[in-house]
């Protein structure tokens, strides 16, 4: 934990942000997922190797030194060996251009991201093991306990190892800088962890977000051990720079140079009066210093954290099937093909039974093979006899597995659709200025697949295009731009279609021609066809 001296005006600033946090959301399935233990043997046995890096490294893991390098590597080898991915990111900002450690756990939803954080390095003064060793190695046993049990995940968990903490947040203030509003708004929840084994300990709890806090306080409940919100610690770790940008923080903490009052004594054991931790920012700050009782309680309150905001509840073996194509038209006595593919969805493979319902009569269906792993695929070969009728039929392919069943279905069009014809029975000329009112008779069968083709044709001069109109049955008139030729010519052809099963209401429509001088006066012919 920085001093605190350095940041003791912005206290006020931070705390005001409280009120704009949204409470976050807890996933109802995770309460179900009990957190396994985490081993305080473990967590000791990093503390004892980040002693080791001090004392080979003038007894300090400061940021700008190689206590801090040997550090950042210790922990990175752990995470690659458990399949984390990690980042190393150069903070241009920290003392020595010391390195940010990232580790990220590669399931669950990548927009949704628990974060959790430590700063890794010390005061030049000491070895910081428990400013802030014990935080660093809680999360690591964590993230390995995590990997180790490989629970479904809800939610993406990322770990943070901080630089140069100690000169002013400097680490996770680079870190947050460097993220994009897209990238930050995927991380929901940050929570921080420095100081969590003091020797004359209280149990302090973040109260920053009442949500994250309860989560905490829901862990120490359980296992009987009263908590407090945490004074001390506000706006002097890591949390602060995520609290600026607006992400909800939680955390624990022990307490550093702050006086343990009679009340915490007889709340938490230890000795009034005294600091929470005598070696804080001092030489003494060794494995010595580290108390086993609340080191392995905040350890197992992180673990309960992470399973009760990110960890899912367990999931069976599922999968999916899917059909190319899922249409196709074939004539009586001919067979259609169709692949059949299926993918696992969750948990393992399953064997699955195929099987197609609703096929029309005189029509047979066949799989190759009838019975596949999840994930595999077949091929369905539909047959059709010449006694199939024509028409169109749903077939439903059924997947039946032994965890799952699943369908998925397939249109079949056997026979050719039939086409709606219309026959004009007459050309009538149409004279300049003239008016016609010449009734065309059409005759249609079949279906409304095809458009309606009219026909006009010029036997007059213009030097102007003909206009064309085409009168709906409700009234509506619709401009139309005849194909053929501009301006018009004698003896001329215009074809203009009317695509039935868009445009032509039942009803009588009326095609209007008339001479480009006059709408009104100009009319040349007008007719009706009957749809």
């Amino acid at each position: 934990m920085k001093l605190g001296l350095r940041l003791r005006a912005s206290v006020t600033a931070f705390a005001g942000l409280a009120l704009v946090f949204g409470a976050v959301t807890v996933p109802a399935e995770a309460t179900t997922n009990a957190a396994p233990d985490i081993s305080l043997a473990n967590v000791k046995a990093h503390l004892n190797a980040l002693q080791t890096i001090a004392n080979q490294n003038g007894g300090n893991r400061a940021a700008a030194g190689g206590g801090y390098a040997a550090s950042v590597s210790y922990v990175e080898g752990k995470l690659k060996e458990a399949g984390y991915t990690v980042t190393r990111q150069t903070c241009t900002s920290c003392a020595g251009q010391s390195q940010n450690l990232i580790a990220e756990w590669p399931q669950g939803d990548a927009n949704q991201v628990i974060m959790l954080g430590s700063h890794l390095d010390s005061v030049s003064a000491g070895p910081g093991i428990n400013d802030n060793g014990s935080g660093s190695a809680a999360d690591l046993e964590v993230a390995l306990t995590l990997a180790r049990t490989n629970p479904s995940m809800a939610k993406r968990v990322r770990f943070g190892w901080w630089a140069d903490e100690e000169s002013g947040l400097r680490g996770s203030k680079f870190y947050v800088n460097s993220l994009s509003s897209t990238e930050r708004a995927k991380i929901k929840t940050y929570l921080n962890f420095d100081m969590i084994a003091s020797k004359n300990f209280g149990h302090f709890v973040y109260d920053d977000v009442a949500s994250i806090k309860a989560v905490f306080d829901e862990y120490f409940s359980s296992i009987g051990v009263q908590t407090e919100g945490d004074s001390e610690g506000d706006g002097r770790s890591d949390h602060a720079s995520f609290k600026a940008v607006g992400i909800p923080v939680g955390g624990l903490a022990t307490g550093a140079g702050a006086i343990k009052t009679s009340s915490q004594a007889q709340k938490w054991g230890g000795t009034a009066g005294q600091p929470y931790d005598a070696c804080y920012h001092r030489a003494c700050d060794t494995t010595a210093a580290v108390a086993d009782v609340p080191m392995d309680r905040n350890s197992d309150a992180i673990a309960y954290a992470v399973w009760k905001l990110a960890v899912g509840a367990p999931v069976g073996n599922d999968y999916s099937v899917s059909l190319s194509p899922t249409s196709g038209t074939v004539q009586p006595g001919q067979s259609a093909q169709v692949s059949l593919s299926t993918s696992v969805t969750s948990g393992s493979a399953q064997s699955v039974s195929l099987s197609a319902s609703g096929l029309p009569a005189g029509a047979t269906a066949s799989f190759s093979p009838a019975t596949i792993q999840s994930g595999g695929s077949s091929t369905l070969t539909i047959a059709t006899s010449a006694s199939t009728p024509n028409g169109t039929s749903t077939i439903t392919v059924n997947a039946d597995g032994a965890d799952a069943d699943h369908s998925a279905t397939y249109t079949l069009t056997v026979g050719t659709s039939s086409t709606r014809t219309f026959t004009n029975d007459t050309d009538f000329p149409i004279d300049d200025f003239g008016t016609v009112n010449s009734p065309v008779s059409s005759t249609a069968s079949g279906n409304a697949v095809s458009p309606v083709k009219l026909s006009i044709t010029a036997s007059h001069t213009c030097s102007e295009d003909l206009r064309i109109q085409l009168k709906a049955p409700d009234g509506s008139v619709y401009s139309v731009k005849p194909t053929g030729f501009s301006p018009c010519t004698q003896f001329g052809t215009r074809t203009y279609s009317v695509p039935v099963t868009n445009e032509a209401a039942s009803g009588t429509w009326t095609l209007v021609v008339y001479d480009a001088y006059s709408q009104d006066t100009g009319v040349l012919g007008s007719w009706t066809i009957t749809v």
